[in-house]
């Protein structure tokens, strides 16, 4: 740094292209700016995958062009609109980070802001359990072992007060209070450090009773791991044990591809289908919008009971769909029977006849 005739120090000008310090001081300014252990988890990821491709290869400045190429090679992967877009944000938030500390240019962070992200068309189909469904679910694990206690209670209450896999892992026997005489999960702390209140139903609490006698728990997390010999160990657990309670329970049930999420879009439709208003359902999931409520409830689009199954143009029996018009007139004349050639000038003779017999029998089975 150059001292002036005043003895002020002459400021370096901004930077166009980052180094790998530079981009390590912006990562940690990133990640230390954000508050939720989720959302660092996330970024710490889409920035270090960002880095190794910034690094690759030598690029001449972080602009506006190499983010767009970074976005073309996040597509040319196939990956998912909400992904690219998600990746494409903590790039945005590292250019403002490192233009705040003075390490690149404020006009290349602006031009690295007005980069587009991918266009996601249309709404991707969430899942969800009938009631039936949800009830022969957190009714597989057998009540007499101390672990099918505890996957009720963890089932009862990703079912039926709709946590989140992270909550249900990190939910506190304390939290679980008597509130204008009904029990509740008061006070969690939700994604984004979100404080709400969470009615638990009359049977939900029933499990959580059954679970926390047997097991002995009292204070400290709810839930706890459950070893082979059918003890309690450890002070909790963590979101991949609820993943496999879920996905464990699932397979037993007869259940296909189902995540602990799922679970959460089930109860918020549940809720709607027994009469709950969308202003309740969207306090007990812990939504800011409702938009996201409604996504939760399938509100766009509905597959049981969809408006094209009776537009009047339905054979009346659904068998009919199957058969060609030859084929059902086949069906209703009959076989028919022919009389074998007895010309003995014909030289096929009845050999002839047979094999045409057979050809008309293999026509019929193909269609």
């Amino acid at each position: 740094m150059k001292q002036r005739k005043g003895g002020q120090a002459k400021k370096s000008p901004p930077k166009h292209s980052l180094n790998l310090p530079d981009l390590d001081q912006s990562r940690s300014a990133v990640l230390n700016s954000l508050p939720s252990k989720e959302s660092q988890r996330g970024y710490r990821h889409d920035i270090d995958e960002f880095i190794e491709w910034y690094c690759s290869e030598p690029r001449l400045s972080f602009n506006k062009a190499v983010v767009t190429r970074y976005r073309i090679h996040l597509e040319s992967r196939q990956l998912a609109p909400n992904t690219i877009n998600g990746r494409l944000a903590a790039v945005r938030r590292l250019a403002y980070e490192a233009a705040d500390s003075g390490l690149l240019s404020p006009d290349l962070a602006a031009g690295i802001r007005r980069v587009k992200g991918a266009k996601c068309l249309g709404v991707r189909l969430g899942n969800w359990l009938t009631a039936t469904q949800a009830r022969a679910l957190w009714q597989v694990p057998d009540p007499s072992t101390l672990k099918g206690k505890r996957d009720r209670a963890l089932l009862g209450i990703l079912l039926g007060c709709g946590l989140r896999r992270r909550a249900a892992a990190e939910l506190e026997f304390a939290h679980i209070q008597r509130r204008e005489d009904h029990w509740a999960i008061v006070d969690l702390v939700g994604k984004g450090r979100h404080i709400r209140t969470v009615p638990v139903p009359d049977w939900v609490k029933t499990a959580i009773d059954c679970w926390c006698e047997a097991a002995g728990v009292s204070e400290g997390r709810l839930f706890r791991c459950v070893c082979r010999a059918g003890k309690t160990w450890g002070t909790g657990v963590t979101e991949r044990v609820v993943w496999h309670v879920v996905k464990n329970c699932a397979k037993r049930a007869g259940i296909d591809k189902l995540a602990p999420h799922d679970l959460r879009r089930t109860c918020a439709r549940l809720c709607r289908d027994a009469g709950g208003e969308l202003e309740q359902i969207q306090f007990l999931l812990g939504h800011v919008s409702v938009q996201t409520t409604e996504k939760y409830l399938g509100c766009t689009q509905r597959l049981r009971e969809a408006v094209n199954d009776r537009i009047g143009i339905e054979p009346s029996d659904p068998g009919e769909s199957c058969l060609s018009a030859d084929s059902k007139s086949v069906i209703k004349r009959g076989p028919s029977r022919s009389v074998a050639p007895t010309n003995e000038a014909d030289p096929r003779g009845a050999g002839a006849y047979h094999i045409h017999n057979v050809i008309q029998t293999s026509d019929l089975i193909m269609l």
